[in-house]
C-alpha cells in the first residue's frame, strides 16, 4: 500500500515474490486477528473490531517498512493501478502485481484458517453489502489513495506507512464497511467464514466501489497536482 521509488536492478520474480509474501500475511493479520478477536471478546462487536483494527494498523505498518524496498510494497491492486498511470511504476508490472496480489491474499485466508484450526477454505457467508456499504469503499480508497500519492509526491516517503497505518486504522471505525479499500484483501476474505470474512457477492460490489474510489483518487490528485511531474499527458 505505499509507493516507494523500486531499485531498477531488482529483477521481477523478486518484487512478484514480495508483493505474494507482504500480501499473505497482509490477509493472514485481518483474518487471523478476527479470529482471535471473536474468540477473546465474544458478543462484544465493539471491542472485536477495536482489536482487528490495532492489529491490522500496526500490522501494515510492519509490512510496509519491510517491503517497501523490495516492490514497492503496493500490496493492494488499486495502488499498483494508479502508481503505473502516474509514473511511479510500470504499466507493464500491474497485471504480475495484481495476480500475486490477489494470490497472496487468497493463501494469506487459508493460511490464517489453518492458524486456528478451522478448515483451510470455508466460503463466506457474511453479507456486507448494501449502499452505504459501498459508499465507504469508495470513500475509503480514494482517501488511500491520496494520503500515498500526496506524500509521495512531497517526497515524504518515510511517512507513507505509519500514515497509511493510520488511515486504514482509523477506517475501521469511520467508514461503515470497515475500510477493506483493496481488492486482494477483499478477495482473500471471501475464504474465511468467520468475523472478517465477505461473502461472494458483496465481494463483487465491494471491488467495483473500490474501482471507483481509485479513480476518484486519481481526479483528485489531478486536481490537486496539476503540474505533477509524471502525469500521463491528456
Amino acid at each position: 500500500m505505499a509507493v516507494l521509488p523500486i531499485p531498477d536492478v531488482l529483477p521481477l520474480p523478486r518484487r512478484l515474490l514480495a508483493e505474494f509474501l507482504g500480501t499473505l500475511l497482509l490477509v493472514a493479520i485481518v483474518v487471523g486477528s478476527g479470529i482471535a478477536a471473536q474468540t477473546l471478546s465474544p458478543g462484544d462487536a465493539g471491542l472485536q473490531l477495536l482489536e482487528t483494527a490495532l492489529a491490522t494498523a500496526f500490522g501494515l505498518f510492519v509490512l510496509i517498512a519491510v517491503f517497501a524496498p523490495l516492490s514497492g510494497a503496493h500490496l493492494n491492486p488499486a495502488i499498483t493501478a494508479v502508481a503505473a498511470a502516474f509514473g511511479s511504476s510500470k504499466l507493464r508490472d500491474v497485471l504480475p502485481y495484481l495476480l500475486a496480489q490477489v494470490s497472496g491474499g487468497i493463501i494469506g485466508a487459508i493460511l490464517a484458517n489453518l492458524m486456528f484450526g478451522l478448515a483451510p477454505v470455508a466460503i463466506s457467508t457474511h453479507d456486507r453489502w448494501s449502499w452505504p456499504h459501498a459508499l465507504a469503499e469508495v470513500v475509503a480508497t480514494a482517501g488511500l489513495v491520496l494520503v500515498v500519492f500526496l506524500l509521495e509526491n512531497f517526497g515524504r516517503e518515510a511517512l507513507i506507512a505509519p500514515a497509511v497505518a493510520a488511515y486504514i486504522g482509523a477506517g475501521y471505525f469511520f467508514t461503515s464497511s470497515t475500510a477493506f479499500a483493496n481488492p486482494a484483501v477483499t478477495v482473500g476474505r471471501m475464504f474465511s467464514d468467520t468475523f472478517a470474512g465477505i461473502a461472494p457477492g458483496s465481494a463483487l460490489g465491494f471491488v467495483a466501489a473500490q474501482v471507483m474510489g481509485g479513480v476518484i483518487g486519481v481526479v483528485l490528485l489531478r486536481l490537486l497536482l496539476p503540474k505533477h511531474p509524471t502525469l500521463p499527458a491528456t
